[in-house]
């Protein structure tokens, strides 16, 4: 049965109780086509889109079938969920995500990291397309996020709150898993590429930036900037999800030497370096089902 999408609301909060049993719904749709417990979710950002390959689809659901789920309309995101197994591992994946851009508050856009959560997932990790500000990085790098700066304007906690959603103040000294970090570096180098580390800059688009605007970014201490994430990995925060967050350097924005950008140059800048974040992603759930095994 066919739910209908949510559309942007037209206020920027929402009830708890009304979020809780959003959720809930959301879920329950989820269990009913799949009946295992995901431990790890994927969130693919511009460029990651074919990795859905790699899983073992047991559940392939259309964002148009699960309750609450707003609709995706960016650039090269699919729009579903690809639940299944990665490595041997379950997962759910989320082929497209939302963004502020769209007109969807922050609160709607992260309700499916909240699912994720509910259905059982301990580990999230997220991909996006990202400008660089650090003049070091070049086009195709990947860096793992280690700190970001959310300057959207709006941040997913706000509205009223209950226990069940999570702290009414996360503390946010530590919100991406070193762990995880060192690891994907790892695999980086074993597998011959460039993985920095670095601090994200999240802006709300949908234009890119002014010169001024890129100097501003660089001097407060990004090293990317990019227009998603943050909410997600706030929540994710939140609800004690361990986080691996990873941006694809899509173009060098020097504010002196500046071309024009354009979302179909940044798709194709970011499914060149698919190969990386797929080295990445499966070396991480590689790690993680050694883990389990270990007991």
């Amino acid at each position: 049965m066919s739910h209908p999408q949510s559309t942007p609301e037209s206020y920027s909060t929402v009830p708890a109780e009304k979020l809780v049993q959003q959720v809930e719904a959301a879920a329950s749709l989820i269990r009913q086509r799949w009946q295992h417990i995901p431990r790890m979710g994927i969130i693919l950002g511009t460029g990651l889109g074919n990795f859905a390959r790699e899983i073992d689809a047991e559940a392939v659901i259309p964002y148009h079938d699960i309750p609450h789920f707003p609709k995706s309309t960016a650039v090269g995101h699919a729009g579903q969920l690809v639940c299944g197994r990665l490595r041997g591992l379950p997962v759910i994946t989320m082929e497209g995500r939302f963004h502020t851009y769209e007109g969807y508050p922050t609160w709607q856009i992260t309700l499916p990291v909240r699912v994720m959560h509910a259905l059982g997932a301990g580990l999230l990790v997220v991909s996006n397309a990202a400008g660089a500000v650090n003049p070091h990085y070049c086009t195709g790098d990947v860096m793992a996020i280690e700190d970001h700066i959310n300057l959207m304007g709006s941040n997913p906690l706000i509205g009223p709150t209950n226990d069940t959603l999570g702290a009414r103040f996360p503390d946010m000294s530590l919100p991406y898993d070193f762990d995880l970090i060192e690891r994907a570096q790892l695999i980086a180098r074993q597998e011959d590429f460039v993985c920095h580390r670095g601090v994200y800059v999240a802006l709300s688009g949908p234009n890119y930036e002014t010169r001024a605007e890129y100097r501003f970014l660089h001097k407060i201490g990004g090293d990317v900037i990019g227009m998603s994430t943050v909410p997600e990995v706030i929540v994710a925060h939140q609800q004690g999800l361990r986080v691996l967050a990873l941006s694809t350097v899509t173009n060098v924005c020097l504010p002196d030497a500046l071309g024009e950008t354009d979302g179909d140059e940044v798709v194709a800048a970011a499914s060149s370096a698919e190969r990386k974040l797929r080295a990445i992603v499966l070396g991480i759930a590689d790690h993680l089902q050694q883990e389990i095994e270990r007991g």
